[in-house]
């Protein structure tokens, strides 16, 4: 029995020792935990009073407050209401509601002037000040609910009212666009006044007659290659003289140059006088008109032909026919004119020459133009600054790219260009017969479905391939219509006033005006005479 209280005994000694030994170890785990969490909170508290002072610096900026922020703020509650109650107006106004809808402007006022004293003041509203505001505005509100004008409706009279304003403003853009073309098309009365007298100087003084006959005596002159020979295709008499008094002013070998002018019958007489009557610094000025061109005829060029079928008499000039949404610009008859189209016969009009520096009358130079005519063009018939610096001028902004004639012989990014300043090598024109790539393409467009607008999309067929890029600095674009780079206007040598704001009309843009009108002189008696200023 006694072995057995013994053996009984042993057990419960070694029971005791466990006990001890994990409570040490508990003690110690408890010991390392305490010490680590005591760090871990040192090194926190730099954090978080960093995220703190960020998270205040962003509530700062936003201008948001506590107060703002508390779902429970009076600030808060007005300010939503104030927004509700603003739509709600817009919508009783639209149902012709408007003594609600001046009941709702009257709170929102009053609601706008507490917190407005609040903010002055830099303090909260209180409960008591803006209970009444919120208990008055609540039952505006409610009313409104009454009166159907919850949320489904509120959505689908504002997406109405969107949509209305959206087709007042498409109406509004396509009345503009459509004055705006009128604007531009139309003849100033100061030019047509100066015509009419020009044309009477004419015919009642035989000096200047006299004077352009001596002129003519220098046929040579016309036909010299030596010489720098600049064209300008226009029925505007003053803005070709800016094109001519211009280059003259800022020519280093001014006798060096020949101006070729060409105009129609109406405006032949006044532009003779013009150039007899005034001088460019030994210029030598030639005026032609193309109704002398006996080779100009329906069987040879395809505009004339195409001016003499019906259909496109309608389409251009009576408004009828077509599509009834093509833009107004795009019937502009002036797109029909000889005087237009006249750049793609430039070596039937000037057999004697070799090259040619083409000039629009809307353009301005501002200097001398003699390197252009020692430009190595490779091979190449037109040289022309390219436009593509914007996805917009590649040749698939011109050209109908549905037509499986255009899909499948010009490469949509092709890089465009624009005429107002060209490098003409009329050797090589008549050698790769361009004037013929031009009639090809034009009897194919008989149907305008190749192209719609102008000149330039013909041009882009007709010289593809054929182009010579020149340096952007020689042609500077967009004085007509957007906003130029001055950076780019003080390098350009010569500046194209492209586009309907033609620095001789009202609608002209006025910062750009004066670079113009620093080759008119406005002291001229004829000038004052038809009221130029």
């Amino acid at each position: 029995m006694r072995r057995r209280g013994q053996d009984f005994r042993r057990p419960v000694r070694r029971r005791i020792s466990n006990v001890v030994w994990w409570t040490l170890c508990g003690i110690v785990v408890l010991f390392f935990i305490f010490v680590l969490s005591k760090e871990s909170q040192i090194e926190s508290r730099p954090t978080i009073a960093r995220r703190s002072e960020r998270l205040d610096k962003i509530m700062e900026g936003l201008n948001i407050t506590d107060e703002m922020l508390n779902s429970d703020s009076v600030t808060r509650q007005l300010t939503d209401q104030i927004s509700l109650a603003k739509a709600f107006v817009v919508i009783a106004k639209e149902s012709n509601n408007l003594q609600f809808a001046w009941e709702l402007s009257a709170q929102i006022r009053n609601s706008q002037a507490l917190l407005s004293n609040a903010a002055t003041r830099r303090t909260p509203l209180s409960t008591r000040e803006s209970e009444t505001a919120i208990r008055d505005m609540a039952l505006l509100l409610f009313q409104a609910q009454q009166l159907h004008y919850d949320s489904a409706t509120m959505i689908m009279r504002l997406k109405a009212k969107i949509q209305a304003l959206e087709e007042q403003m498409s109406s509004v853009s396509e009345k503009s666009s459509k004055y705006g073309q009128i604007a531009a098309e139309e003849v100033p009365k100061s030019l047509y006044c100066l015509g009419v007298r020009l044309t009477t100087e004419w015919f009642g003084n035989l000096n200047l007659q006299r004077r352009l006959k001596e002129r003519k005596q220098m046929e040579a002159t016309l036909k010299d290659n030596s010489l720098n020979h600049f064209c300008v295709f226009s029925d505007n008499i003053l803005a070709t003289s800016v094109v001519v008094n211009s280059t003259a002013l800022n020519s280093k070998n001014p006798e060096k140059v020949v101006f070729h002018l060409v105009t129609d019958e109406i405006n032949y007489t006044a532009m003779k006088a013009w150039f007899a009557i005034n001088s460019f610094r030994g210029v030598t000025v030639v005026v032609q008109k193309f109704e002398d061109f006996k080779w100009l005829n329906a069987s040879y060029v395809p505009v004339l032909k195409q001016l003499q079928d019906s259909e496109t008499q309608s389409y251009y000039f009576s408004g009828s026919g077509g599509d009834a949404r093509t833009p107004i610009k795009f019937r502009n008859p002036k797109y029909l004119s000889m005087l237009n189209h006249l750049r793609f016969y430039i070596p039937e009009v000037f057999p004697a020459l070799k090259k040619v520096v083409f000039l629009d009358d809307d353009v301005v130079v501002r200097q001398d133009l003699s390197a252009l005519f020692s430009i190595d063009l490779n091979g190449n018939v037109n040289g022309a600054v390219e436009t593509c610096m914007e996805t917009f001028h590649r040749y698939h902004k011109y050209l109908n790219y549905s037509h499986p004639l255009i899909r499948s012989h010009f490469d949509p990014d092709a890089c465009g260009w624009a005429f107002g300043m060209n490098v003409f090598d009329l050797v090589e024109w008549r050698k790769r017969n361009v004037t013929g790539i031009y009639h090809y393409w034009q009897e194919k467009n008989v149907d305008r479905t190749l192209w719609k607008l102008g000149t330039l999309p013909p041009g882009l067929l007709t010289f593809y391939g054929l182009t010579e890029p020149l340096n952007p600095s020689w042609h500077v674009l967009g004085l007509g219509y957007t906003n130029v780079d001055p950076q780019l206007i003080e390098n350009g040598a010569v500046l194209h006033f492209n586009g309907n704001s033609k620095p001789w009309l009202k609608i002209g843009m006025e910062k750009y005006k004066p670079l113009w009108e620093k080759y008119v002189d406005y002291t001229h008696p004829l000038l004052q005479q038809c009221n130029f200023h």
